[in-house]
């Protein structure tokens, strides 16, 4: 376990350089130290947890690990980009596997979809459930591969904190129809109701509505036809602990059971952070990989907003909660072949039911599960012929009205999810369970200091997205720079890891003269 980093004896510390301070060891504010630690800043990351990942962390219990967050690498040159700007390979770091099948779709009726990466593959999944659909389904690989040049490569990898970077681009979001959504855009091309889920659930899984969410992030089908899908061994956890190496190789500290109460300014900058210890520290940039809303509505609470004030924050649509059961089984490494890594088994409805979870704010009695199995592919997750899992319902953040009573309706919503596990994947299921862990979105609220216990931040939909989401270099504070899934790109792994790149791009190479005042209390104003 990681306490506080210090230099490794094979990179000495730089001698000169400014200081810089990374708020979160979430994946993005690892990323983040990365590049400016590349850039000869010395920096110190702060965590109130007692391992880095943030939500990519993991917890060991009764012998199973369970990986708490993102399972899987869409984009692993993004990372590979990472290690390199840092003289380092990412391969001998960490062992990516790529995952063949990606995850299968299974309906109620019992039919289901195997994604692969290979094109001939997925047409023949596509002829098999809907022939004439074919033609239409290859059109939309089409529109997903020019969204992901767009998307991805242009707008996903620079900032776009300028109101002229967005003026430029709006007759590209024009023709590209991003103002129709990605089911939308997937009915559109796909007439068969499967298809047309198999290709638009991916928002769900960096917090957005299918039906809400722009076409834009279609580009997720050609990222992964494309790239592929894979798993790092050890989870994404131990990506999170390699990251964690080279900033301490760098020079870097990595400060763990450390809560981080306030930004702190000095002539009109960010200068530095108190602990909610009372520990003052100075730095000449602070980055926060702390979700946008808290960095704006707590760290900087007694900073006068301009952009970001509390009623706009109040304002925004927050991506769903999350509830995930993380649980182990005895017994059962030869039990339920026909259920491999990645699963999703989607229930009775669909647009009701996301209307349910983003619009209505009401926890529907039917559910559709993203199931984990992770002891297929990596037995170091699990004791001995034992499996680990987890299985995750999309539910309503906290921030609706009459928010759901987690306390009160957890145990029956576990009782629940079981019932749909083993009727509709893995029949038996009760009798082998001997871990289990729960985490609803009153966890993410405690945890990760997550405004309404949403999964991923504000939800990205057109008018939260780009130059509308917070931006990478703070509108509130010079010297103040945002990392994760709450400023630009957006979440998921790609996109927080893109946040460090942007990074990358806008801190100063060439540090200005060390801060000399001690940084002060922010007064209210």
């Amino acid at each position: 376990m990681l306490t506080d980093s210090k230099p490794s004896s094979s990179q000495t510390a730089p001698d000169a350089g400014a200081e810089a301070i990374v708020i979160g060891a979430g994946l993005g504010g690892l990323a983040a130290a990365m590049r400016l630690g590349a850039k000869g800043y010395r920096v110190t990351v702060i965590d109130r947890l007692d391992m880095p990942g943030g939500r990519g962390s993991s917890i060991s219990q009764g012998g199973y690990r369970f990986d708490l967050g993102p399972t899987i690498v869409t984009v692993p040159q993004v990372l590979r980009e990472l290690w390199a700007a840092c003289g380092r390979d990412f391969d001998r770091d960490v062992d990516l596997r790529a995952m063949d099948p990606f995850y299968e779709i299974r309906w109620q009726d019992g039919s289901n979809f195997t994604a692969r990466q290979s094109t001939d593959a997925m047409r023949a999944e596509v002829a098999r459930l809907s022939p004439s659909d074919l033609a239409g389904y290859d059109r939309f690989l089409k529109d997903s591969e020019r969204r992901y040049a767009f998307g991805f490569e242009d707008l996903g990898r620079r900032s776009m904190h300028k109101l002229w970077d967005l003026i430029k681009v709006l007759p590209t979001f024009v023709a590209l129809r991003a103002d129709k959504s990605v089911y939308a855009h997937a009915a559109s091309r796909v007439k068969d109701e499967r298809l047309r889920f198999a290709l638009s659930f991916h928002p769900l899984f960096i917090g957005g509505d299918s039906f809400h969410v722009t076409s834009m992030y279609i580009l997720v089908s050609h990222l992964e036809k494309e790239f592929g899908v894979h798993y790092a061994m050890g989870g994404v956890a131990a990506i999170a602990l390699a990251m964690a190496g080279v900033i301490a190789d760098q020079g870097g500290t990595l400060r763990l059971n450390a809560e981080v109460d306030e930004i702190l300014l000095s002539d009109g900058r960010a200068t530095g952070v108190r602990l909610t210890d009372g520990q003052v520290l100075a730095a000449d940039v602070v980055v926060s990989n702390a979700d946008s809303g808290h960095t704006y509505d707590r760290l900087l609470r007694n900073h006068r907003k301009k952009s970001w004030t509390p009623a706009k924050l109040a304002r925004k649509r927050w991506s769903m909660g999350l509830f995930v059961w993380y649980f182990g089984t005895k017994g059962t490494k030869l039990k339920w072949p026909d259920v491999g890594h990645h699963t999703i088994v989607v229930g009775p409805r669909y647009k009701d039911h996301i209307r349910d979870i983003f619009i209505r704010g009401k926890l529907a009695d039917d559910m559709s599960l993203y199931v984990h199995r992770p002891s297929v592919t990596d037995p170091s997750c699990a004791p001995e012929g034992g499996d680990t899992f987890y299985a995750l319902s999309p539910v309503p953040h906290l921030g609706h009205a009459n928010p759901v009573d987690w306390n009160a309706q957890a145990e029956t919503y576990r009782r629940k999810m079981l019932s749909v596990l083993e009727e509709r994947l893995l029949p038996g299921l009760s009798q082998h369970v001997t871990e289990s862990l729960v985490f609803t979105p009153e966890t993410f609220k405690e945890r990760y200091l997550s405004p309404f216990g949403a999964g991923f931040s504000i939800e990205p939909r057109i008018l939260q997205s780009a130059w509308f989401r917070p931006h990478n270099i703070s509108e509130e504070l010079p010297g103040l720079y945002l990392a994760g899934a709450g400023t630009h790109p957006g979440a998921g792994v790609p996109g927080v890891i893109g946040t460090a790149e942007i990074l990358g791009q806008i801190v100063p190479d060439f540090p200005r003269e060390k801060t000399s005042a001690a940084p002060k209390p922010l007064a209210a104003e």
